[in-house]
């Protein structure tokens, strides 16, 4: 696995870029009381749906490995300078 210096802020940024898509795809349960790992997982179901990111295993399928999932999403998404990648 590619480990990056600043996972905690790629992951939020992952979570925030992911809900937003989500929203757009009308996807409206998300609240303040959601949970970290339950946005976690809606998110990389949806993005798994829409064949955006390949799936895991289904026996390598948890919480971790979900959050490196979105975690390299993100990544590849941003553009190869952004702050969150040095």
């Amino acid at each position: 696995m590619k480990k990056f210096k600043q996972e905690k802020a790629l992951l939020k940024k992952a979570l925030v870029v992911g809900e937003t898509y989500a929203k757009k795809r009308g996807y409206q349960t998300f609240t303040n009381t959601t949970s970290a790992d339950d946005k976690v997982e809606a998110i990389y179901r949806l993005l798994v749906n829409d064949k955006l990111i390949i799936p895991l295993a289904h026996d390598k399928e948890n919480s971790q490995n979900m959050r490196h999932r979105l975690i390299m999403w993100i990544a590849n998404q941003l553009p190869k300078d952004h702050e969150l990648l040095t």
